[in-house]
């Protein structure tokens, strides 16, 4: 009966926290209350699972790295789908742009030990994915695999920034991602 209970809170926790993100990507000064109204619960609710704005935050954090990390981990991981590793990753994330604009956008989790540990692990298999395209000379072997991780993380989040503000539509966001990250802005010569 404690696991059923434990299981519903959780499942409780993670709806909260999924509106609270939604709330927050369009509004990032929404009050506590205003978060529980969003949630569709009382502030004494929302104050049981959280007692401050700050730890609100860094679940909200937490929460879309799990979502992402979670996301990854059904992404093949091999050598012989490596080719097709990153635009199926790309094709993976464009749905949770929430969680990545969310991610990219709340400074309060830049220095936060525990969400610095939660992304360095979700990077750790793109990393090891792009070292072997590297190898495999499908990736640059004179960048080092560091920056390539970075860029695509970073073009995530431009990208569904643009989508947020209504500037790449939802739909072609990632051909934009793939197309960027490997032709970059060179016109193709006539």
């Amino acid at each position: 009966m404690e696991t059923a209970r434990s299981a519903t809170k959780e499942l409780r926790l993670r709806a909260i926290l999924d509106a609270a993100t939604e709330l927050l990507v369009e509004k990032p000064t929404a009050s506590l209350n205003e978060i529980a109204e969003y949630a569709g619960i009382g502030i004494a609710t929302l104050h049981r699972y959280v007692t401050s704005r700050e730890q609100l935050m860094l679940q909200l954090g937490l929460r879309a790295a799990q979502v992402v990390e979670e996301t990854i981990s059904r992404i093949p991981l091999d050598e012989e789908s490596s080719e097709t590793y990153i635009s199926q990753l790309v094709e993976a994330l464009i749905p949770l742009g929430d969680k990545i604009y969310f991610l990219a956008h709340e400074t309060s989790l830049n220095y936060n030990p525990e969400m610095s540990a939660a992304e360095e692990k979700l990077k750790e298999p793109i990393h090891h994915m792009i070292q072997s395209l590297q190898r495999k000379g499908h990736f640059r072997q004179d960048m080092s695999s560091e920056w390539i991780l970075n860029v695509l993380y970073s073009l995530l989040f431009v990208t569904w920034q643009q989508v947020h503000e209504g500037n790449v539509a939802k739909k072609s966001a990632a051909a934009l991602v793939l197309e960027t990250l490997y032709h970059g802005f060179k016109a193709s010569k006539l």
